[in-house]
């Protein structure tokens, strides 16, 4: 039989289980909504190629999967999904949170309208 306990803070979230082995399995999925405004950007066209930008610089510097996941047909606002899952609550938090920094500081033609960071974790 397995054994569950957590451990939560306001932040981050850890779930830890313990199998009849003793061997214990941790995982936590690490979520962050980011939305973006894109105030020079003229087009859908404009909009796609600083996204595009964004994802392949991000994808390719951090180990996080991100994508588009709302506001697709508004040309000046974005919404990005980004995520990683890792065994360490707090490092998958600092690695979204160098993504939003790295983001605000590369494209100074993004602004960042708001971010929310969440750890999930999954026995």
């Amino acid at each position: 039989m397995a054994s569950v306990g957590s451990n939560c803070t306001p932040k981050v979230c850890q779930c830890t289980i313990a199998s009849a082995s003793g061997i214990t399995i941790i995982m936590n999925l690490g979520v962050c909504k980011l939305r973006l405004r894109l105030p020079e950007n003229q087009s859908l066209k404009g909009k796609r190629k600083v996204l595009q930008s964004i994802i392949s610089r991000v994808g390719s510097s951090y180990n996080v999967a991100i994508a588009e996941v709302d506001d697709q047909d508004t040309w000046q606002l974005a919404t990005l999904g980004i995520a990683c899952v890792g065994n360490d609550a707090q490092q998958n938090n600092r690695v979204l949170s160098k993504v939003v920094e790295h983001i605000s500081q590369s494209r100074l033609d993004v602004e960042i309208l708001d971010y929310e960071i969440e750890i999930i974790p999954f026995p």
